[in-house]
């Protein structure tokens, strides 16, 4: 298996890669002039056939409704997003969380053609039990969990000024479900079409890996490991490719998931998750 902390100084060799390259390019400053420090927000709201996160699905491949506002100053941002959310039952039966309400802030400096991205991000869960327990009954430990963030994107190509690339490296102490550290790097592109009639097209990947923990053995009997995520394994891959249409404030994405979690058990099409490939559309509204 690849080292996730080699993977990860990978990344932010990349980061600072293109970060040395865009102030040789430009020399321009990152710190944005008093002027250019407005306070600004925007809001979105819509729609998704599934809430598709990392490969994984949130809702049981079912619709679910989103939104959150962000506000900026400057070159620091914070927001707030909500999406309903079906993570089946416990196991006294009653359902478990059905929201899940986002916080994240951090700064965005931009120099030259790179935009860069330190931030930290609380996933929470109204109505999680963190103890593991409720009713009499054993309950999901630990759904709610922080996030660490550092990545950089840009077009970076003089020649492809639609042409946009980013790579950005994620690491939780305590992943959710007490599953231990786990470090995340997700790749992205993006390129602008030429438009099409009122809509702006945009074509659009990205390649994401998860590195965790998986466990050992007791008594000569392998364990599934604290990274159940990834079917017994310590590591994962996902991706999508897909188009989204813009008009106005308006935005529909049409997108393909797929992972390369094993589906021994039927682990991936189960009632527990769900990881299999899958097309997915989504609308936004943004304001």
């Amino acid at each position: 298996m690849v080292s996730p902390i080699k993977t990860s100084l990978s990344m932010l060799a990349l980061v600072a890669t293109m970060g040395s390259f865009s102030a040789a390019a430009l020399a321009s400053d990152p710190t944005p002039a008093p002027e250019d420090r407005k306070f600004t927000y925007s809001f979105n709201i819509g729609g998704t056939s599934d809430y598709v996160f990392r490969g994984v699905s949130q809702n049981r491949e079912n619709p679910a409704i989103q939104g959150g506002i962000d506000l900026t100053y400057g070159i620091a941002y914070f927001g707030l997003w909500a999406s309903n959310i079906d993570f089946g039952k416990n196991g006294d039966l009653s359902k478990q969380v059905s929201t899940e309400l986002d916080i994240y802030g951090g700064i965005k400096p931009v120099w030259g053609p790179a935009t860069f991205d330190l931030g930290v991000i609380y996933y929470s869960y109204p109505g999680a039990n963190d103890n593991g327990k409720g009713n009499g009954t054993i309950q999901v430990f630990d759904q709610n969990y922080v996030e660490f963030k550092a990545g950089v994107s840009g077009a970076f190509i003089p020649q492809l000024d639609k042409l946009t690339l980013g790579g950005t490296v994620f690491y939780s102490p305590e992943y959710q479900g007490k599953q231990g550290e786990v470090w995340t790097t997700e790749f992205t592109a993006g390129y602008e079409l030429p438009a099409l009639g009122k809509f702006t097209p945009t074509i659009s990947g990205t390649y994401g890996m998860q590195f965790g923990d998986a466990g050992n053995t007791v008594v000569g009997a392998p364990l599934l490991g604290k990274f159940v995520l990834a079917n017994g394994k310590d590591d994962l891959a996902y991706w999508n490719v897909g188009l989204t249409l813009a008009i106005e404030k308006f935005s529909f994405d049409f997108r393909y998931w797929d992972t390369d979690i094993s589906n021994a058990n039927k682990f991936c099409n189960g009632t527990v998750l769900q990881c299999d490939e899958r097309f997915v559309f989504s609308g936004k509204f943004t304001y």
